[in-house]
């Protein structure tokens, strides 16, 4: 019997930058060699660090904003439906996520069903990654395995959180009441060797004083096997 043949996952490339701008009076009051390489340096750090809560939101959401122009994000990666990929779920259903909607508090029970699914062998789960409150939430559901065994060293809660083996975590941009269930095994965020927070020339416009340059990067959050992530949505505390 002939083997299936192989359906690769192809992802568009993705662009994505932040403007430098540097205006005729702060290269004034920045005058002499060593006080414009500060103000440069503190210009290009400041980019950088747009671009990254950029990238982190962005990382979040389904790739369909700011026009289709947004790079691919988790809430479409990790799902039971749609076309990710240029692999339609709806037809090969090997390519879905592990998907849970049911609203209601979350449960020990829910978690522990989400990661076994996406799990095989050795190969699981190594981030558990939702919002704050569901976060607390868990935190409280392991507060009655607390275990006191020094009275001056007693604390009320953990120093770090894990499910079964994976680190759990919170970010304010994971929508609400979402709890993802990732292997980075499987997640890689490609960049452009040539365009990966890489930084053009300055120009100035004849009517402007001021001198602009962009931070580019090329490059897109990509997935090698979707049958190993999963999500519980509409989960509260």
């Amino acid at each position: 019997t002939a083997q299936a043949g192989i359906s690769a996952a192809e992802y568009p490339w993705k662009q994505y930058a932040a403007s430098i701008a540097i205006s005729g009076i702060e290269e004034a009051k920045n005058n002499g060699e060593a006080q414009i390489i500060n103000l440069l340096e503190a210009k290009i750090m400041q980019a950088e660090e747009s671009m990254k809560e950029g990238f982190n939101q962005m990382f979040f959401s389904d790739g369909t904003g700011n026009s289709g122009k947004d790079w691919l994000g988790l809430a479409a990666i990790v799902d039971s439906a749609g076309t990710v990929g240029g692999i339609d779920r709806s037809t090969e259903t090997w390519w879905q996520s592990y998907e849970e909607g049911t609203a209601g508090a979350l449960s020990l029970a829910d978690m522990a069903t989400a990661y076994n699914t996406v799990s095989v062998g050795n190969d699981h789960p190594d981030m558990v990654l939702t919002t704050q409150t569901l976060f607390e939430k868990y935190e409280s559901l392991l507060q009655p395995q607390l275990r006191y065994t020094d009275a001056k060293t007693a604390d009320a809660g953990f120093q770090t959180l894990l499910f079964k083996a994976a680190p759990v975590t919170y970010d304010v941009h994971c929508p609400a009441g979402t709890m993802f269930f990732l292997n980075s095994k499987y997640l890689t965020l490609v960049g452009h060797s040539g365009k990966w927070f890489a930084q053009t020339d300055f120009v100035r416009p004849e009517n402007l004083d001021a001198r602009y340059a962009l931070i580019m990067c090329y490059g897109n959050l990509t997935c090698r096997n979707a049958a190993k992530q999963g999500k519980l949505t509409g989960r509260t505390a």
